[in-house]
Parts: structure tokens; C-alpha cells; sequence
């Protein structure tokens, strides 16, 4: 069974064709003072059931509000026999804070995983977790984070020339993200894919990268690859590093697409040639005349939690 709390998410109906299933019915009730009930439409005893509901803010509700009513849902079925729930959260609200950097600090992703695990959660998957090496060992459930890289797959042609590729990423800690890819295109192409890591670098929230480059891009498209696009600062300054470094074009690549604050400002800049993401992440934020519109591509996700669910099914 695959219920959907979000109503009329476009990933949610893509993920159900993709599994050749029915959306399954519940009902959502809120109270004047905003608390709400959801249950199942269903009888869910024995059920192997999927939940749906991507944990980013907006349009209509927060990401607490969100984790709330999907901890909530996933209490119920298992309160009413469902044999097994699998929480599919596009993006995992609170995964970025997945360490203490100052005193007294929190651990939010650590917090989020106890939350799944209390309400009887068997496995969760979430696509590009900021950290997966955070990720894995927060949760004592099976949490999968799926490769984002992976579904950008059927744009490479009109994203990438046949001219030198590249990878890279937009700052330290993504360095694996962008060789995984790299590896990946490298076995698509049979032939070399260049590798870059730009030097970012935030203090008190202020971000720099002092044009910073490790690695040939000279003459190359270089695919940017980030796990989300925020306001886009990170994106533009990377971008202007590797063009100062020689490369011939930019493609911005995350996989979920926040655009927060000025995003569609800061994205439009000329360094970043190509805009991909993901539908992790609806583009609500992004205005419809945004010139910036002109340069972005969305790929479906869809396949990729059709083929983990798939997987988790056959495995019992």
C-alpha cells in the first residue's frame, strides 16, 4: 500500500506509477486550533505500507508540522496491524544538523532518528541525506539515502556536450558525492571525467571560497554537484571559481531545490550556464516568469525510491 500525505504531490502519483499501485485513501482532519487527526481509509492489517511525505517547508505547512503528521501516520498504521512501514521522506528536515560546532549544541538529525524509531518505523529513505556517513549511523532502523546523481541520468546528453566533462563539488564535504558520479559517468562514457573540489569556507554564517580550485577544468563542462540549492550562493561563488579556473560552462546539479531568499537572483548569474534538480522538492519558491526558469531542468526521483521500495519487498 502507498498512502501520500501531501496532497496532490506530483511525486507521490509518479512514485505510484512507477510501483503500478493505487494511491490509498485516508482522511486528514484539522481543529480550529490547528492540531489535526490522519487515518487510514483502509484496512492496513498485515500490509506492507509506504508513507509519503517530503519533510521541506511550505507551501502549506512547516517541516515540524510535516514530521509531525508523518510520525503520526506511521504510529497509526502500525497500531493497526500494518506488518511493515516504510516512511519515504524526499527530504529529511534536520539532516544538515548532524554534529556539534559550538557548545551546547544540538544534534537534530540524532533527535529525528529516535522520533522514527519510536513510532515503530521499519525502514525510512530519503534521497541525498546532507551526510550519509551521519545518516547511516543516526538511525538503528534501515535508512537509506538514494544517489541523486542517479537520476540526472537521462539529461547528461542535453546537459553535457561531447567535449571534456568534469565533476565537481562545491565545497569539501561533498567530495564524495561528486566522485561517486564521477565514477558512474566515467563507466557510462568510457572514457576520462575530470574531477574539481572548490574551497569553501563559512565562519558566523558568512560564506567564502576565494576562488580556490583543486583540480583541471580548463576547457571542460563541469557539473556542479551539490545535496541541495538554498539561496544559491554556494552554486554562484563555485561557479564563478571554476570558470576563473578555465572551465568552459557550469551546470548546477542538487538534489533538491530549497531556492530560499533570493535564489532566482542569484542563480540567474551568468557563471551558472545550467540548472538541474530533482522533484524531491516542488519549485514553488521560484517565480513562473523567472528568467531563471529558462535554465532549470527537473528529473524525476520517482524511479529510484520505486526501485529501493522494490528492494526492501523482495528482501521480506
Amino acid at each position: 500500500m502507498l498512502f501520500s500525505l501531501e496532497p496532490g504531490s506530483a511525486f507521490a502519483a509518479a512514485l505510484a506509477s512507477e510501483l503500478g499501485v493505487e494511491i490509498a485513501a485516508h482522511e486528514e482532519r484539522r481543529f480550529a486550533d490547528e492540531e489535526c487527526k490522519l487515518r487510514p481509509l483502509v484496512d492496513v492489517g498485515g500490509a506492507d505500507a509506504c508513507v509519503v511525505l517530503g519533510l521541506h517547508g511550505g507551501p502549506l505547512d512547516s517541516p515540524h508540522d510535516k514530521l509531525w503528521r508523518l510520525l503520526a501516520f506511521v504510529a497509526t498504521l502500525r497500531d493497526h496491524g500494518a506488518r511493515r512501514v516504510t516512511a519515504v521522506a524526499p527530504y529529511l528536515a534536520y539532516a544538515r544538523k548532524d554534529r556539534r560546532t559550538k557548545p551546547h549544541d544540538p544534534i537534530g538529525l540524532r533527535y529525528v532518528a529516535q522520533l522514527f524509531e519510536a513510532v515503530g518505523t521499519d525502514a525510512l529513505i530519503v534521497l541525498e541525506a546532507h551526510n550519509v556517513a551521519a545518516f547511516e549511523n543516526a538511525f538503528r532502523l534501515p535508512a537509506i539515502s538514494l544517489e541523486a546523481h542517479h537520476a540526472f541520468g537521462p539529461l547528461i546528453a542535453e546537459l553535457a556536450n561531447d567535449g571534456p566533462l568534469a565533476v565537481a563539488s562545491p565545497d569539501p564535504g561533498g567530495v564524495k558525492r561528486a566522485q561517486l558520479w564521477r565514477e558512474a559517468l566515467e563507466e557510462r562514457r568510457g572514457a576520462p571525467v575530470g574531477f574539481a573540489m572548490v574551497d569553501k569556507r563559512r565562519s558566523a554564517g558568512v560564506m567564502s571560497t576565494r576562488g580556490l580550485v583543486a583540480g583541471d577544468v580548463a576547457g571542460a563542462t563541469v557539473l556542479l554537484l551539490d545535496d541541495l540549492i538554498g539561496s544559491g550562493e554556494t552554486m554562484r561563488q563555485a561557479a564563478l571559481a571554476l570558470r576563473g579556473a578555465g572551465a568552459a560552462s557550469i551546470v548546477a546539479c542538487a538534489g533538491h531545490g530549497l531556492f530560499i531568499d533570493q535564489a532566482a537572483e542569484v542563480l540567474a548569474d551568468e557563471a551558472i550556464a545550467r540548472l538541474a534538480v530533482t522533484d524531491s522538492v516542488p519549485a514553488f519558491r521560484l517565480p513562473p516568469d523567472a528568467p531563471v526558469r529558462g535554465k532549470l531542468r527537473i528529473a524525476s526521483c520517482a524511479p529510484l525510491f520505486a526501485q529501493a521500495i522494490r528492494r526492501l519487498h523482495a528482501a521480506g
